[in-house]
């Protein structure tokens, strides 16, 4: 395997996930950056005006930091993680965009998308509502404090929308309800082994763990 995705929800640990296995398989590990984006506060001042501009812009960040690692990946490193996917600019856009700005966005998304460099596998981290909010209010991070259970849900409603589509790689949806991976190491090893130990067919897959 030479790229691999985790994704999840918000609070299901997708980037420390690809930290750990980062760093115990020496993989070349990309964290989605968005702390720069010159629209992220413009957009928390007046939603209406800057959310377009705001998700044209991620669009272009992600797609020229995956494509770029991807196609550049160097002789030091094994393998590629990355804690986010080009896909996730349109399950999130689905929730920001007005009905027209969403259609041109989509065109665009779907040009682009064609040319993205596909994962050997993309693993999405499933956990239900209650357990993100638990975990978004565990690790504390101020902008978060607010999220609410609805929102959640709707962005679990864009991902499991969007895999419903025609997709050609494989994607496996791990229920992680029933295992801390983070504080303990066996629930870690047993969601290591899921993701390099099984074979998934092209599509969708489901395990619970």
């Amino acid at each position: 395997m030479q790229f691999l995705v985790i994704e999840g929800n918000i609070g299901a640990g997708k980037t420390t996930l690809a930290k750990k296995i980062a760093d115990e398989y020496n993989a070349k590990l990309i964290k989605e950056q968005f702390a720069d984006n010159p629209f992220l506060p413009k957009f928390y001042k007046d939603q209406d005006r800057y959310s377009f501009p705001l998700e044209l812009s991620f669009l272009a960040d992600r797609y020229n930091q995956i494509k770029n690692e991807v196609f550049n990946l160097d002789l030091f490193h094994s393998m590629l993680i990355a804690d986010y996917y080009f896909t996730k600019s349109a399950i999130f856009a689905g929730n920001t965009l007005k009905k027209d700005e969403l259609r041109l966005f989509g065109q665009i998304f779907n040009i682009i998308f064609e040319s993205m460099p596909k994962p050997d596998l993309y693993v999405y981290l499933h956990a239900d509502t209650d357990k993100l909010l638990q975990n978004i209010t565990c690790r504390g991070r101020d902008y978060e404090q607010n999220i609410k259970a609805d929102y959640l849900e709707k962005i679990k409603d864009g991902y499991f929308t969007f895999f419903r589509q025609k997709l050609n790689y494989p994607i496996v949806i791990i229920d992680i309800n029933n295992i801390d991976f983070v504080k303990k190491n066996k629930d870690y090893k047993v969601l290591k082994e899921a993701i390099f130990d099984r074979k998934y067919k092209l599509g969708i897959n489901r395990l619970i763990l």
